[in-house]
């Protein structure tokens, strides 16, 4: 008679923490408030009276609550119009820039032609120079031109993607050229590979891309109020900063016309996450 073997009962019951678990759960959770905070102090400011947000001692909860900031943000700014501006600036940067980046990341990893380092090069020293350091000329260019106050004033000297261009350049030569050569030979150009083979392996990055580029034009402040004096075209930044110096520093309206204009970033971030970490990881990993 052979004996059966029993299956041994795991034991039933929470699984106990290991003090590495404890740890990095202690973190997370001191991040997520330190990041978290800032976001509340302006909703609760902005639900405070005007007296009452420059108060002393400084409370967190208003004593009354009230919209009156929310309501006076609306009645003083020109919102829509900020908002739109804001829409069309990021949305034509962004194309723009990922348009750009990929083609030159890819024919400066894919092609060879006299100078490609060089050219190269000088692309790479875009990293090195502060954007406010080329304010002065990039107006006196974009006055030349007659762009102040213009849609593309506001729009074209946003688009010098240098760290875009990096990004996608290490991406792309990582991809492996037996795909390509593969294409070749069934008679595919340069082109037909470039946008049939090589962008659709190339979404996340291309995600990545497009979305760091459009967060980034969206909180541009310094140039848009370089380039334009005009109330219609003003970018959300700029139009909430303009209501803000009308009558001093309004510290709940202030908060109010932050958090509108962190809304479309938060609502972003929420819809593309996925994209946001598979195009993190993947830039990440182009350069090993």
């Amino acid at each position: 008679m052979s004996a059966t073997a029993v299956p041994e009962k795991r034991a039933s019951g929470p699984r106990r923490w290991t003090f590495g678990q404890i740890v990095l759960t202690a973190l997370g959770a001191a991040v997520s408030v330190l990041c978290t905070a800032p976001l509340l102090w302006a909703l609760f400011t902005s639900l405070k009276s005007e007296t009452e947000a420059v108060a002393l001692p400084v409370r967190w909860l208003p004593k009354e609550w009230t919209v009156q900031a929310w309501t006076a943000i609306f009645e003083t700014g020109n919102l829509p119009n900020w908002f739109v501006n804001s829409f069309v600036v990021s949305v034509c940067v962004t194309f723009v820039v990922v348009l750009v980046s990929a083609l030159a990341g890819y024919g400066f990893a894919r092609t060879e032609f006299r100078g490609r380092n060089a050219l190269l090069g000088l692309v790479m020293t875009g990293l090195m120079v502060s954007p406010a350091v080329l304010g002065v000329p990039l107006f006196t260019t974009v006055q030349s031109m007659g762009m102040v106050d213009t849609y593309w004033g506001m729009i074209l000297p946003q688009c010098a993607p240098a760290a875009m261009v990096y990004i996608l350049y290490k991406f792309f030569q990582s991809v492996p050229r037996e795909l390509e050569e593969a294409a070749f030979i069934d008679g595919a150009g340069r082109w037909r590979v470039f946008f049939t083979v090589v962008l659709p392996l190339s979404r996340p990055s291309l995600s990545a891309v497009a979305i760091f580029t459009f967060i980034a034009s969206w909180n541009n402040f310094l140039w848009p109020y370089m380039v334009t004096n005009n109330p219609d075209l003003m970018t959300m930044p700029n139009g909430i900063a303009t209501v803000m110096n009308s009558y001093g520093i309004q510290w709940a309206q202030l908060m109010a016309g932050g958090l509108m204009a962190g809304l479309p970033l938060v609502i972003v971030f929420v819809f593309f996450q996925r994209q946001i970490v598979s195009g993190v990881a993947h830039t990440g990993l182009a350069g090993q």
